[in-house]
């Protein structure tokens, strides 16, 4: 018998898992181990499998028995990779020139329908490219956040389309913004990754048993979905 991890045979014993199967602790790297293990660790194409699921909108019991793991290691698994996943997009610089932005906001909860949450997104239209996204409370304080989240050649040059909530007025530039409706055409992009948005995160699914319990969970989700969607567009 060896250390699974570093492969010395120099261990001692380490009392006893709650099975009561004798644990053993490794005098060279301090792994602690049994032998012979009845669950072996998951490997890196399962955990590549579980990644790939978790951008489909499927509840983390389907994604459990799909992968078959059990429910309590992909809620550990999902809750560390939420908390490392970058909370924020870079921005490519552009030049000035025709810029057109359209801009949204979302609805979505955090575990009751009671506790509302906003997703504020802002869209380039002539590149597809998500340029911000924010989350905030649906308020004037809000806009102005994500306002002045934008590169300044936004903001000093980019024509704005947004819907009539009230919010907008007097942040956006009064002469480069208009409110418009859906059958315009002009906020189709912003519209369609919003219907995206939904389709593929089980967690902003309107009538759903996916929704987040934790802030932190809900918001890791759509960031780690945003990342992906990114990468697939430069590919």
């Amino acid at each position: 018998m060896n250390c699974p991890k570093c492969h010395s045979s120099k261990f001692v014993k380490n009392g006893h898992t709650h099975y009561g199967k004798q644990r053993f602790r490794c005098q060279h790297c301090g792994r602690q181990f049994v032998n012979n293990p009845s669950r072996q660790p998951i490997s890196q194409d399962k955990r590549d499998l579980i990644d790939k699921l978790l951008k489909e909108r499927l509840a983390l019991a389907a994604i459990a028995r799909v992968a078959e793991v059990s429910e309590r290691w992909l809620q550990d698994y999902v809750n560390q990779k939420y908390y490392l996943t970058p909370k924020e997009a870079k921005i490519t610089e552009k030049k000035r020139g025709r810029l057109i932005l359209e801009i949204d906001e979302m609805w979505s909860f955090v575990g009751s329908k009671r506790n509302k949450v906003w997703i504020w997104l802002a869209i380039d239209s002539l590149t597809h490219k998500l340029s911000v996204f924010k989350k905030r409370d649906r308020d004037r304080a809000a806009a102005r956040k994500l306002w002045d989240s934008l590169p300044p050649v936004y903001r000093q040059c980019a024509t704005c389309y947004t819907d009539f909530w009230e919010a907008y007025q007097g942040i956006l530039p009064t002469k480069r913004h208009q409110a418009v409706g859906k059958e315009t055409g002009q906020t189709n992009h912003i519209e369609r990754f919003n219907n995206t948005l939904r389709q593929r995160v089980g967690r902003l699914v309107r009538k759903s048993l996916s929704f987040s319990k934790k802030f932190q969970n809900h918001l890791g989700a759509i960031w780690d979905f945003i990342h992906y969607y990114k990468a697939s567009l430069q590919h």
